[in-house]
């Protein structure tokens, strides 16, 4: 799904400010073929060097763990309170701070039951064809954005100015003037040099990630042993808790079953190794399925599409 036809369909429901019919949402998505909890799984960008836009969620909100084939750099714009995983990292975010995520890895907000105010962010999308053209131009050197998943704090910093490199990427893709994907490719080579001249500055605008609990050690489990069988009864043994405590955990932090989250994680791996030309039935071993056609069921079932649709999709 494109922004563009996400924005058409917003325009045709009703959505008000701190209230969204998601059930509404949630039908006329359905009737078009798309599901809802894996609306930005299924987001693709309509420019083939850099999109920006807005963006808001709400305590209501079921966003499930998803990846993309581009960069995606997140400006937090309100003090909600809530968490964000990439990869098996969380951070609890506030206004100002930039989250990285590289292509092929998965990662969702945390909407939690109660917050303080809706999440709202401003986003931006690079592709891997526009990284890769402008990396040369930084010093002989890869980038730290480049393979960065982790976040920038920047409130009370002298960073805070990068919220305007932001503000104003925005507000060039909403207006469309003329020359504005120009402005918009030459502001975003602006705003990876100033992050890349905060990501090397040794003050206090790097943050770290939350303390370790239970949910992080699993999830880093899942994440170094894909390839082999993971069952509940295991994880619950290996870390000395009941099976219900590890349930109830992803059921209350991730809104999804223990399952159906290390089958995210398998799924996004899987994509991953397509997109670099490995062998379908290799893939589905790597990640941990022991039959292809047990891998085609999950992957066609979480997207909508067979391993091989995307394949041909992404070529």
């Amino acid at each position: 799904m494109k922004l563009d036809e996400l924005h058409r369909i917003l325009k045709e429901i009703d959505v008000r400010e701190g209230k969204v019919d998601i059930k509404r949402m949630e039908k006329l998505l359905t009737e078009m073929g798309y599901d809802y909890g894996n609306l930005y799984q299924e987001m693709e960008m309509r420019s083939r060097f850099v999109d920006s836009h807005r963006d808001v969620s709400y305590a209501n909100d079921k966003l499930n763990l998803h990846s993309h084939d581009f960069y995606e750099v997140l400006y937090c714009k309100s003090n909600s309170g809530i968490q964000y995983l990439v990869g098996t990292e969380r951070y609890r975010l506030q206004r100002g701070d930039i989250v990285f995520v590289p292509p092929g890895v998965g990662h969702r907000p945390i909407l939690e039951a109660k917050m303080a105010e809706p999440y709202r962010r401003e986003v931006l999308w690079m592709s891997p064809e526009f990284v890769r053209e402008i990396t040369p131009m930084f010093e002989g050197s890869a980038p730290k954005w480049e393979k960065h998943h982790a976040l920038l704090r920047t409130a009370g910093t002298r960073w805070e100015v990068l919220g305007d490199y932001f503000d104003m990427g925005v507000k060039e893709a909403e207006q469309r003037a003329y020359g504005w994907q120009a402005v918009l490719c030459g502001n975003t080579i602006q705003l990876l040099v100033m992050l890349e001249r905060a990501l090397k500055d040794r003050g206090n605008a790097s943050f770290g990630a939350e303390k370790p609990e239970l949910l992080d050690e699993v999830m880093n489990y899942m994440e170094a042993n894909l390839g082999e069988k993971i069952t509940l009864e295991d994880v619950a043994k290996r870390f000395w808790v009941s099976e219900s405590t590890i349930s109830q955990t992803f059921r209350k932090k991730m809104d999804v079953s223990f399952h159906h989250f290390l089958t995210q994680r398998r799924l996004i791996a899987a994509k991953s190794m397509i997109l670099d030309g490995v062998a379908m039935d290799e893939v589905s071993e790597r990640v941990g399925f022991a039959e292809y056609s047990t891998f085609y069921r999950a992957f066609k079932q979480e997207y909508g599409i067979s391993p091989r649709q995307y394949q041909k999709m992404q070529a």
